[in-house]
């Protein structure tokens, strides 16, 4: 299969994904853990720039976009599954920049993207101009000759501004921008959710709560689950916890995990 006709095959199963039952976008931090994902039998992938992040050493925020660029390129050809970017702002303040990122993604096999509307020096961008953004991201995803999913987000909640009827006129404004996806990362309550998805007509995007059951997120309204950098941070806990006890005990009895790495990866 020619790497164009499975990208249009991804691309199709994401968008059909979005039309079915509710469905979990888990977030893997790497081809590793991507390919267990897989073999699970999740059914699409997501990246997490936290998670990614780690990787590097770093903190959120921290990868550079051809840093991303060449992640995507490597979960891509781990797995058959489709895979959306966390493209952050887009790399860059300008509407051009967002629109940029999410063709430098596709060329690398990803069939979707998320763009939201926090600059990384510390401020929401005024709607008009995140609108804007939204509106040159859709453009980008639309000239490249299959379906690419495009997620635009509101980040208010999650940076300081608990303002739900802004965040999801925010959402509203990034649906007729042209998004395919609308996501507010921070939403808790069941009653949020269900404000932001009767709000809007497109599919939306909750983050995991852990407080919350992913059978009532999902009759609460929403049609894609996923759990941005939570899967690492349950992971380096782990490791972590076992660590502490090999530094402070002396217990190797810690280190006897024992994994189906070979069906895993078969």
């Amino acid at each position: 299969m020619s790497p164009v006709s499975r990208q249009d095959t991804k691309a199709a199963a994401f968008v059909a994904l979005h039309a079915g039952s509710a469905f979990v976008l888990p977030n893997p931090w790497d081809a590793g853990s991507a390919r267990v994902l897989a073999a699970l039998g999740f059914r699409a992938l997501a990246t997490t720039s936290s998670g990614f992040a780690f990787t590097l050493g770093r903190l959120d925020g921290g990868a550079t976009l051809d840093e991303v660029v060449a992640h995507v390129a490597a979960l891509d050809l781990a797995t058959d599954l489709p895979i959306s970017v966390d493209l952050e702002n887009g790399y860059g303040p300008d509407p051009e920049s967002a629109a940029g990122a999410i063709r430098r993604v596709a060329e690398v096999g990803a069939v979707g993207a998320s763009i939201e509307d926090f600059d990384p020096s510390g401020h929401i961008y005024d709607r008009h101009h995140a609108v804007e953004r939204i509106s040159a991201a859709a453009d980008g995803a639309r000239g490249l000759g299959f379906p690419f999913t495009l997620t635009a987000r509101a980040e208010n909640l999650i940076h300081g501004n608990p303002d739900l009827a802004d965040t999801i006129e925010r959402l509203q404004a990034f649906e007729q921008a042209g998004a395919d996806v609308l996501f507010a990362p921070g939403l808790q309550t069941l009653e949020e959710i269900r404000a932001v998805c009767t709000s809007v007509s497109k599919p939306v995007n909750v983050l995991a709560v852990p407080g919350l059951s992913l059978q009532a997120i999902t009759e609460a309204g929403a049609q894609r689950v996923s759990v941005g950098g939570k899967l690492v941070w349950v992971a380096v806990q782990a490791m972590a916890a076992a660590a502490v006890a090999i530094r402070d005990t002396g217990d190797l009895s810690v280190l006897s995990a024992k994994l189906p790495l070979e069906e895993w990866f078969r």
